[in-house]
């Protein structure tokens, strides 16, 4: 496909006949809508969208909503049309029903400090066009559930009312889990979906005093007020002063058609990495799930499988799993979707050699067909970062010079942190055994809530798993312990990018935040007690 000069002033497209910008332009469009631009001319199938320019953010915070909204709407309006076009849909059309997705996009990476919005679109009258389009009604269902958590989460700010609550969306979930006895969301039969919708949804009108929006231009303008809003939320402006970015580069904002990784069991989601980002060897690695949306990898909702056969013995061995059983309960992307996993093989190489440096992506699988939401330069560890520069240079992808200028000063830092004694591991008791979602030694006194996180001179944030809102408690903490989530999963990347020990997804604990507990194996832990970390084994000591 070829790259064509942008028309509009506020709105570039992207995919299907028409892509306007570039991967030069991120500034303009952020590193996401510029990357979504490079790859569909390139080529690489990307649901097709819109990108709202950073300078629009800046507009917003200047001149207020109002303003902004006679400004944007012929042009939102029409790309909207545009993606009708494309995609054969409608929006808001309850017989050929147009979903779309809402993220933020800052010309540098910052994951999970921003919002997000999937499935958007959806009222009682879409949804019902949507069950007889598709004739899935488990999907449907489950996609408004979604939908209603989500939107009500970032746009509505439904959130805990104490630290020590659970999300109240979460905990209906959990509630709701208890009593038919199953622990994963893909157990949930078509009426407890439905069950959950209108729970959700009395939980808006009791919080709110309205009703769930159903008008699905509300709710588009809502989401794109709700991220160009999250660039000045509390955990960006500490994002970006830790990392001394400035506060006017302003966000992008990506809508994009949906495409559903929760649609079947021959559907899927995923995170992966052209290296890996941890100790920076040369080996496509990630993490995927099937039956699943993106933000149940990254949140760590759920604890994922990995992508290549090979990662998935490695991470058995580390989990002290059988081979018979790994094959027949956790099997990789590789052995389950051979297809699929060739194809995405191909576009990793693709990426990586068209950007000259590890590529961090995303993608889902619906009903067989893969698709690629984005790409963009991985965070990675000081180890990583020098492996990495050094492979690169050796072969022939990168010069002396560049590799040169990828050293960042305080990554090399990271080379000089502590590591534990292998004498004095020998005699130490492992307690329980998670993923080693970001290297190096950590040992410090338990803490639960990520603004407590000074609570003692050396800390260990533990908690079920993280959210952007625990940034400046795990930049505070010596290490971080989740009990769900994987190495793509929020906790994992953002350690990685701090230089921070992380050990995720430890399943065998059980955390009770208003007890302030960690149970392992009938052994309580409490707040104040000490525990190591062993983020090159995974190891909980």
């Amino acid at each position: 496909m070829e790259a064509v000069t942008a028309v509009q002033n506020r709105v570039y497209l992207f995919g299907g006949d028409q892509t306007d910008g570039n991967r030069e332009m991120k500034n303009l469009l952020g590193g996401k809508g510029a990357n979504l631009a490079e790859m569909s001319a390139l080529g690489i199938p990307v649901p097709p969208g819109m990108t709202i320019t950073t300078e629009v953010c800046k507009e917003y915070t200047d001149l207020g909503r109002d303003k902004v909204h006679k400004l944007l709407r012929e042009e939102v309006e029409t790309a909207v049309g545009q993606l009708e076009k494309t995609m054969g849909k409608s929006f808001g059309d309850p017989k050929n029903p147009l979903l779309l997705s809402v993220r933020s996009g800052a010309r540098v990476s910052m994951p999970g400090m921003m919002d997000t919005v999937l499935n958007l679109g959806l009222n009682e009258e879409v949804l019902d066009g949507l069950i007889e389009k598709t004739k899935n009604e488990r999907f449907s269902w489950d996609s408004y559930r979604r939908f209603i958590q989500m939107y009500s989460n970032v746009v509505l700010g439904l959130k805990p009312k104490t630290k020590e609550d659970l999300d109240p969306f979460e905990e209906v979930i959990e509630h709701l889990k208890e009593k038919r006895d199953i622990t994963q969301d893909t157990d949930f039969s078509v009426q407890d979906l439905q069950d959950l919708v209108y729970d959700f949804k009395d939980i808006v009108l009791k919080r709110t005093g309205k009703e769930f929006p159903s008008d699905p231009w509300e709710q588009l303008w809502g989401s794109i007020w709700a991220v160009f809003d999250s660039w000045n939320g509390d955990r960006a402006v500490y994002y970006r002063k830790i990392n001394d970015y400035p506060g006017d580069w302003g966000t992008a904002v990506n809508v994009q058609a949906m495409v559903f990784g929760n649609m079947s069991e021959n559907s899927a989601t995923g995170v992966c990495f052209t290296r890996d980002a941890a100790s920076g060897e040369d080996r496509f690695n990630g993490e995927y799930l099937l039956n699943a949306q993106g933000e149940d990898v990254v949140a760590g909702v759920r604890t994922p499988l990995e992508i290549t056969k090979n990662g998935s013995k490695r991470w058995a061995e580390l989990a002290q799993i059988s081979e018979e059983e790994r094959e027949a309960t956790y099997p990789s992307l590789e052995e389950c979707m051979p297809d699929m996993y060739k194809e995405l093989l191909d576009y990793q190489q693709q990426l990586e050699d068209h950007y000259r440096d590890m590529q961090d992506m995303e993608f889902t699988v619906q009903e067989g067909r893969l698709w690629i939401l984005q790409t963009r330069n991985g965070k990675r560890t000081g180890a990583a970062m020098v492996k990495i520069a050094m492979d690169m240079k050796e072969q022939g992808i990168i010069s002396d010079k560049e590799a040169l200028l990828r050293m960042e000063p305080n990554k090399l830092e990271e080379l000089l942190h502590p590591v534990f004694d292998t004498e004095a591991l020998k005699e130490s008791e492992v307690i329980a055994q998670g993923l080693p979602a970001s290297p190096g030694a950590a040992t410090g006194q338990i803490v639960f809530f990520a603004d407590e996180a000074n609570m003692f001179k050396n800390t260990i944030l533990v908690r079920i798993e993280t959210s952007p809102e625990d940034l400046e408690g795990m930049n505070r903490a010596k290490g971080i312990l989740t009990a769900r989530g994987g190495m793509t999963s929020h906790a994992a990347v953002v350690a990685r990018g701090m230089g921070k020990c992380c050990v995720a997804g430890a399943g065998a604990l059980k955390i009770n935040y208003k007890d302030r507990t960690l149970t392992v194996d009938q052994k309580e832990f409490q707040e104040g007690d000490w525990i190591s970390l062993n983020g090159y084994t995974g190891n909980v000591i």
